[in-house]
């Protein structure tokens, strides 16, 4: 199955690799205000593909920070509901041997 992973992922690597180097044509990005950005067409794609991921884990982090609070508190109620639990067995005398 690894094989099959990385034999995948070189046919992938060269597939864009052969896409890269078909286009490198220039190309113009025009801004406001009568700016523009001359740059190949493969280095433009790559900087808003960047963006995009970037845009994307950063909109997930929020859910990512928040579920680690919940977790971190459902943690600690459960070691204390666990010792809360123990300290009941202990005081009740169950699952100790009478004395004699």
């Amino acid at each position: 199955m690894r094989v099959l992973a990385w034999l995948l992922r070189i046919v992938l690597f060269l597939a864009l690799f052969a896409l890269a180097l078909k286009n490198t044509d220039i190309v113009s990005l025009h801004l406001y205000f009568d700016q523009a950005w001359r740059a190949p067409l493969v280095l433009v794609l790559l900087v808003f593909f960047a963006a995009g991921a970037a845009i994307g884990v950063l909109a997930t982090l929020g859910t990512v920070f928040r579920q680690r609070r919940e977790i971190g508190r459902l943690q600690r109620e459960l070691r204390s509901r666990a010792r809360e639990a123990e300290a009941r067995t202990d005081d009740s005398g169950i699952g100790s041997l009478p004395d004699l």
